[in-house]
């Protein structure tokens, strides 16, 4: 395993990175360091986190990018590559979903939710993946999610996609670590985020709203996790008990899944009335 202890001169390419979990991972690194290419669709919240960088004394590049195109993607990775010199570490973070039923959810829009989490993240590896391997050093971050671990109600398109993510982190981990390029999978709870808006938190279940946490504690783990070599990051930790009862009780977690999500969102309607 190799293991990512300091961040100084490091080039880094962080996906997703105008908001949420993406700027503050982009802005530790900064601090840490790291050179940036920062990549998002929303070109103005993206350039003002570069000069955000840049006062800070720190170097960063804003690409703007909408990676569910994969022409965009290899042009950005093609300009990230031509700017840095190279790219070390990977963050594939960009990602997208809804809280909604199978049935209510516009299927444009779910296919949306694949390109966006797994098409994109696809793109990028594929675009900078050879030239870590080439050079025997590297770092790949899949932003997956615990929904890619433990599926839930209204999460289906999202769940899928992420489930996607999961496989492709763990597959890939196999393939490249005796080449010199680690692969970490980290698989969030719900984070406090812009990507839960109203809709979102409205149509959560009451005991994903309490277990909300914020985005620093998840950085703080990430980089933690890259320090000690790990392959594999649940945050918070105490989630990861979930996959050890789905595993030797399925069909207890599956009543425990519909329990707190199906029900308690119907316990919680009747309650205010």
């Amino acid at each position: 395993m190799r293991k990512l202890r300091s961040y100084q001169g490091i080039r880094a390419l962080v996906t997703g990175a105008s908001s949420g979990i993406g700027r503050r991972l982009a802005l530790r690194l900064a601090r840490e360091g790291a050179r940036l290419a920062l990549v998002a669709r929303r070109a103005a919240e993206l350039q003002r986190l570069a000069e955000e960088i840049r006062a800070g004394g720190g170097d960063a590049l804003a690409l703007p990018c909408d990676v569910a195109e994969a022409q965009q993607v290899a042009a950005t990775a093609a300009r990230a590559l031509e700017q840095l010199g190279g790219i070390d570490l990977l963050v594939n973070n960009a990602g997208y979903g809804h809280h909604r039923r199978f049935l209510e959810w516009d299927l444009e829009d779910m296919e949306r939710v694949m390109r966006v989490n797994y098409l994109g993240t696809l793109y990028f590896t594929k675009a900078l993946l050879p030239q870590m391997v080439e050079r025997g050093r590297g770092w790949l971050v899949f932003v997956a999610s615990v929904a890619g671990r433990i599926a839930t109600p209204e999460e289906t398109a999202y769940a899928a996609s992420k489930f996607a993510v999961v496989g492709l982190a763990e597959a890939l981990s196999i393939e490249v670590e005796d080449a010199g390029v680690h692969v970490l999978s980290v698989c969030p709870g719900v984070i406090r985020t812009p990507f839960f808006d109203d809709e979102a938190l409205a149509r959560m279940p009451p005991v994903a709203r309490r277990q909300m946490v914020d985005p620093e504690g998840l950085v703080d783990a990430m980089l933690r996790a890259l320090a000690r070599g790990k392959r594999t990051l649940t945050y918070p930790r105490a989630l990861a008990v979930a996959y050890a009862v789905r595993a030797l009780a399925p069909g207890f977690m599956r009543r425990q899944v519909k329990r707190n999500t199906i029900g308690a969102l119907a316990r919680e309607r009747r309650r205010t009335r």
